[in-house]
């Protein structure tokens, strides 16, 4: 057990820092900001390019890994939506976020780093698949759901195509488009392409922390509610059990992830809280009050909860 608190007390060190660095002035909430756009824009996607064009692309097709984490989302979003629109009476609009939160892992900014300490070998394998699940299809899914509740009056070719923009411009899908072209195409880079992305790379993991403690800093907050407990239960505990179910039902009728370190990631990414820009994307639908309030509380939550799910988990 002191193991695992090893590995989730560095975490959350780290995260404090960013948190009281924003609360004493020794950064502001627009400086860390930038620092934000710095890991979204560089760090993160050179990350997944190395993790991606790295390996052989057969290790980053997995199908049990990969339908596992899309099958365990999609049923808690499903679930999530549903619950807020029949039973607790919110909008369309709403519920397309409150889902979101439910059901999009922060794999980037909190499951990476944990992975890195707790299962080095398997976590940039397991970073690029979840990159894949979330940016080609659980953002795609909220953007769209979220655009139509938005304006319903727009027609779904113009639809599709704003979102299809948004996607082609985003820097983590050009990475992952690249590194799956490098991979595939077998070439070796050139040092001063390889070193410049390693340094990127490298720089994600602390940088990334920090950022989450100094956007939990900033964020405006309102009361708990009913609609909020909801969305910290669905992420923290709901999502890591089915996308625990979906491991082992795809297991059981012959499509295994194959490696029990790569299925303990699976879970343990599906146990962080929800994605960082989950209150920039509610933002835009006016969501974003409850949406930083959902993230606030489950990230202090996390600790526990990862904390238990590494115990679970670990090989």
């Amino acid at each position: 057990m002191l193991d695992i608190l090893s590995i989730t007390s560095v975490i959350f060190v780290v995260i404090g820092a960013g948190y009281l660095s924003v609360r004493f002035g020794v950064f502001s909430s627009a400086e860390m900001g930038t620092l934000g756009k710095f890991v979204v824009n560089l760090a993160l996607p050179a990350l997944i390019f190395r993790a991606v064009s790295s390996r052989p692309i057969a290790e980053l097709a997995n199908g049990g890994y990969l339908g596992s984490v899309l099958i365990g989302s999609l049923a808690v979003f499903v679930f999530g939506y549903l619950w807020s629109r029949r039973v607790a009476g919110e909008t369309s609009q709403a519920s397309t976020f409150r889902a979101m939160g439910m059901s999009c892992a922060n794999s980037g900014f909190v499951g990476y780093p944990v992975l890195l300490m707790a299962l080095p070998e398997v976590a940039s394998a397991a970073l690029a698949m979840n990159m894949i699940v979330d940016n080609l299809v659980m953002i795609p899914l909220v953007l769209a759901m979220a655009e139509r509740a938005h304006g319903a009056g727009r027609g779904r070719a113009r639809l599709a195509a704003q979102i299809a923009w948004r996607l082609v411009r985003n820097p983590i899908v050009i990475s992952l488009a690249l590194g799956v072209s490098v991979s595939v195409s077998g070439i070796r880079l050139p040092m001063v392409i390889e070193r410049p992305v390693d340094i990127l790379a490298s720089a994600s993991a602390a940088l990334s922390l920090a950022v989450i403690g100094g956007t939990l800093a900033s964020l405006p907050l309102r009361s708990l509610n009913a609609s909020i407990l909801s969305v910290v239960v669905g992420k923290l505990l709901l999502h890591p059990l089915a996308v625990g179910l979906a491991l082992a039902v795809l297991s059981a009728i012959g499509f295994g992830v194959g490696d029990v370190q790569l299925s303990a990631a699976a879970i343990i990414m599906a146990s962080t809280p929800v994605m960082a820009i989950y209150p920039i994307l509610a933002q835009r639908f006016g969501e974003e009050q409850n949406a930083a309030l959902a993230m606030f509380v489950m990230t202090l939550l996390s600790f526990f909860t990862i904390s238990a799910t590494l115990a679970i988990t670990l090989p």
